[in-house]
């Protein structure tokens, strides 16, 4: 009923094609309600609840009629009657419109053919002219290519008659090779330069067929053959005549040092370092010879120059000692005393001050290490220029600048590369082939100028190595650096030699049996030791080697003074090895040496401990029954026997204790005690000055041994009414009286 409702409805004032649009499609869903009613005639489909919706509302439109079923289908028929009526009207008021829309169609296809037909027309026309265009555009290009081709060929003629042309002064130069003069150098350098650029230009290989190329090539390459082998001829009779240069006598004063100097012969050979970097580039295989001729040529000059700097640093050395170095070495006891011959140092002061001030070996090596350090940096950073093995080789004026700063006066001027090829590294090691062996043969002689120079040696290496490796604007030889590498783990070796042969030494020293009591020549070498070490080292950048020295040695002292317990002395071993451990103790103490702090607590405990033994042991002499009776009363409590029995062991019993007591009056103990003091006096050294510190601990060990047999006497014999014979205000007045005497 809704469809049939919808399908009705009247339009107004509306233009009649879109009218007739939507009559049409009024009548296109009215034939679809006529489908769909015969579709449900044959199969029942349910309402949709919109559709119930408006059934009802109408329903509710027309509710008068509903009740009579005839009233209302024939209003509802002529509702539907009055629609289709409707639609028939606005359909033939739209007919005309129709027919002027289809007239206007046909115009305009009539003006599209008309269209068609003229363009048709023109293409024909234009079909013609783009023929001619085409064989105009193809000519073009025939004359474009012609051009380019004319233009290319004119350039690669005057690229090779420009690059392949070698100019005749060049030409004459290169024939005639003078290289005696600075003019004809230069001009070798730059015909060099020229030929290696015309060589160098890079032609297609079809260009070489060409027989004037190939002329030209043949002379390039028979100019360069030539040049090469009378360049190479040239350099190598300088090199040979630079080696066997004659050494110059020496001008200086007899205390001066000064290593010789090769600024000039390498101002000599500045000038043709570019030659050199030419022929590298030029010819490899023959360049490869010249730095082995080099170094073969010039290490026979620096051999007979670094014998004779090592003499003239030997015989200062023997000069400064005032003495031949052969009688020092054939008598090497005459420098000590007859206890400790071999290690003894100077005695005097001004023996020590002679070591110590002008130096007798630190200072001597320091010019040698000094001389050269600018020798070696010089040499290197020639050749790794002239030969150009260095990825950052200098300039040759530059190189020439630097020669002349590098003096024995001003090493840290030298500016050599920092990493140089291992080829110099061979070369250098060639050159100064002599270098290391005479460096360890001097210092062999430094280590023998007396027993403890191989400190000095050490200090002095060390200093060096760590002045040149601390330079950062002037970095050292890497070469010298090898080589004082070398020869301070030799050095290191030899001073380790020396410590463990005076560490066995000091152990296996024996005392005399009649030696009187005192400090001990192993003590006594110790001391010395440190003193002069820590004298050598006292500026030294390191201390590492000198500080484990000292722990071997101090080790070494401890166990000398603990064999003494073995040893048949005429005096006390507890008082010999309190005394000596005291004298440790204080000279440790002055000394504040970092890494024997632990030395010098365990000095102080062995102090204590054998004073203590020492201590003990004397008291039981003035006191002695005393002492063994009641260390029987400790002993017996300690076994388990009641304090109240005691006194009813035989061996303890109140009448022995009152024997033993009547032994020790006042006036025998106080005699005891004298004795005591002129004992303990007699073998004391004076020079540690102990005896007040020993007498007042035997003071206070008396008095502390007086109040335990006391409270002894109180526990284990109580009511019998025994007491000593002296009483504690007794026993200091016997002290103070004994000391006061003495004074």
């Amino acid at each position: 009923m809704a469809k049939l409702l919808i399908s009705t409805v009247t339009f107004v004032n509306v233009h009649s094609c879109p009218t007739e649009g939507r009559q049409t499609l009024q009548e296109d869903r009215r034939d679809a309600a006529e489908t769909e009613n015969q579709e449900e005639l044959s199969v029942y489909q349910e309402m949709t609840p919109k559709e119930a919706a408006d059934v009802l509302k109408l329903m509710e439109e027309h509710d008068p009629l509903v009740n009579n079923s005839i009233a209302f289908a024939e209003q509802l028929s002529r509702d539907l009657n009055v629609l289709d009526e409707a639609n028939l009207r606005a359909i033939i008021s739209s007919e005309m419109e129709v027919t002027q829309l289809m007239g206007s169609i046909d115009e305009a296809l009539s003006e599209v053919v008309r269209v068609e037909e003229a363009l048709q027309v023109y293409d024909e026309l234009l079909g013609s002219v783009k023929q001619q265009m085409d064989h105009i555009h193809q000519e073009n290009s025939l004359l474009h290519h012609i051009t380019s081709n004319k233009v290319k060929l004119m350039d690669e003629i005057l690229f090779l008659t420009t690059h392949l042309d070698l100019g005749k002064e060049h030409c004459e130069a290169l024939s005639c090779a003078d290289l005696s003069s600075p003019s004809g150098v230069e001009a070798c350098i730059a015909a060099a330069e020229a030929l290696s650029a015309c060589m160098n230009i890079r032609i297609q290989s079809g260009y070489r067929k060409l027989q004037a190329v190939a002329e030209q090539l043949i002379m390039f390459e028979t100019l360069k053959q030539n040049f090469e082998n009378r360049y190479v001829s040239h350099i190598t009779n300088i090199f040979e005549q630079q080696g066997n240069a004659q050494i110059p006598a020496f001008s200086q004063p007899a205390d001066k040092l000064s290593a010789p100097s090769h600024r000039l012969q390498h101002e000599e050979l500045v000038p043709y370092a570019p030659l050199m970097a030419w022929l590298k580039n030029a010819n490899p295989v023959l360049f490869c010879d010249l730095p082995k001729v080099y170094a073969q040529n010039l290490s026979r000059l620096y051999d007979r120059e670094i014998k004779a700097f090592f003499e003239q640093a030997k015989t200062l050395l023997v000069g400064r000692r005032k003495g031949s170095l052969q009688e020092g070495w054939e008598k090497p006891a005459g420098m000590g005393s007859r206890q400790h011959p071999r290690w003894s140092l100077p005695g005097n002061r001004e023996g020590q001050e002679n070591v110590l001030n002008k130096g007798n070996v630190i200072k001597i090596l320091e010019q040698v290490l000094r001389e050269l350090r600018p020798l070696c940096i010089a040499e290197q950073l020639f050749i790794e220029t002239f030969f150009q093995l260095s990825q950052n080789s200098a300039e040759p004026q530059v190189l020439e600048e630097e020669e002349n700063t590098v003096s024995p006066e001003d090493p840290a001027c030298a500016k050599p590369p920092s990493k140089p090829e291992e080829q110099a590294a061979q070369l250098l090691s060639e050159i100064f082939s002599s270098l290391d062996p005479e460096l360890r043969c001097f210092l062999d002689v430094c280590n023998r100028a007396h027993p403890f120079s191989c400190l000095q040696v050490l200090v002095t290496l060390n200093d060096c190595i760590f002045e040149m490796w601390g330079k950062t604007s002037a970095l050292p030889s890497s070469f010298l650096n090898t080589v004082l590498g070398n020869v301070l783990l030799l050095a290191k070796s030899s001073f380790n030699k020396c410590i463990g042969t005076l560490c066995k030494e000091i152990e296996e020293a024996k005392v005399p049996s009649k030696l009187k009591v005192g400090i001990l020549p192993s003590v006594s070498r110790f001391e010395e030791f440190v003193n002069y070490s820590e004298a050598v080292f006292r500026m030294a950048q390191r201390r590492a080697e000198l500080d484990k020295a000292h722990l071997r040695l101090a080790d070494s002292v401890f166990n000398s003074i603990n064999s003494l317990s073995s040893a048949n002395l005429k005096g006390s071993t507890d008082m010999v090895m309190m005394e000596n451990f005291h004298h440790i103790h204080c000279f440790l103490c002055q000394k504040k040496i970092q890494c024997l702090e632990g030395k010098k607590r365990e000095a102080k405990q062995r102090y204590s401990e054998h004073m203590e033994k020492y201590v003990i042991r004397y008291l039981g002499q003035p006191l002695e029954k005393l002492n063994h009776f009641f260390e029987g009363v400790k002993a017996r409590i300690a076994q388990g026997v009641k304090e109240e029995e005691i006194s009813f062991q035989l061996a303890y019993s109140k009448q022995e204790l009152r024997k033993v007591i009547d032994r020790y009056p006042g006036k025998e103990v106080k005699r005891a005690l004298e004795t005591l003091y002129r004992k303990i006096h007699k073998y004391l050294s004076p020079e540690e000055n102990l005896f007040p510190v020993v007498w007042h601990a035997v003071e206070q060990e008396l008095l502390r041994q007086y109040q335990e047999f006391q409270d002894l006497i109180q526990r284990c014999y109580v009511g019998s009414g025994i007491t000593m014979e002296f009483t504690m205000e007794d026993l200091l007045s016997y002290f103070s009286s004994i000391t006061l005497s003495s004074t």
